[in-house]
């Protein structure tokens, strides 16, 4: 049995995706010197491997997809004549380039990477009022990750310290406006207003709950029984 670990990278990804039972056969379309019946065995596996793996069939071209994979694990020395246009394995042999990471934390974890930039980008701004609503804008979003991310809120001139420490002292803004305005705090839509009803209204919606609600009728509250008639029952005769 073939050791995963020793195969290409490429190879170790669809080996673990399809199996390794999968990968024996499709290694056993090498033996089979008729390209025609060759092709119609990888057919066979092609359809194996969709069984194996359902959840393709929502993907489009999934046909060429299987096809692609079955051709990079038997090989480009492994001849077929595939119903779809087969890609060359270069591509799936270079090894991909490594994806950057930051490699220094944010110095204030709360607020993450994210307002270390929004702040940079402020201090570029070089009007003066585009730049105080920058800066409103990022307090107002500090505070509330810092809510999230303490469970607890913050006050304003905690605030307010964060954001002058992280633009180095640029970004100001006035704690008692912060603090009269409410400038920090997320907007939110008008409350409808409120219509006190006239004393006939009130009149009215009493009546109607009387004479409607829950389900009895009348002013003496007994239920009303469906079906069945009002009339006083006769004795029998």
């Amino acid at each position: 049995m073939t050791d995963i670990n020793s195969l290409p990278f490429h190879l170790q990804l669809l080996v673990r995706e399809y199996g390794h039972s999968t990968y024996q056969l499709i290694q056993g379309l090498a033996q089979i010197e008729d390209v025609a019946e060759r092709t119609k065995r990888a057919g066979q596996i092609v359809q194996l491997m969709l069984r194996l793996q359902p959840a393709l069939r929502e993907l489009p071209e999934v046909q060429t997809r299987l096809w692609n994979h079955l051709h990079a694990m038997a090989g480009e020395e492994v001849t077929l004549e595939a119903p779809v246009p087969l890609r060359s394995l270069t591509v799936r042999t270079e090894k991909p380039a490594r994806v950057p990471y930051p490699r220094t934390a944010p110095r204030l974890r709360a607020y993450g990477a994210g307002i270390e930039a929004l702040i940079a980008k402020a201090l570029t701004i070089e009007d003066t009022t585009e730049r105080e609503q920058a800066t409103v804008q990022i307090g107002r979003t500090m505070k509330f990750l810092y809510r999230q991310h303490n469970k607890e809120n913050a006050k304003d001139v905690t605030i307010l310290r964060h954001l002058s420490e992280l633009s180095g002292g640029q970004l100001r803004l006035d704690p008692a406006v912060v603090d009269a305005e409410n400038l920090f705090e997320m907007p939110v839509g008008r409350t409808p207003a409120f219509i006190v009803p006239q004393p006939s209204q009130q009149r009215d919606r009493r009546e109607g709950r009387d004479n409607r609600g829950n389900g009895f009728g009348g002013k003496n509250g007994k239920k009303r029984k469906k079906g069945r008639s009002q009339e006083p029952q006769q004795p029998p005769q």
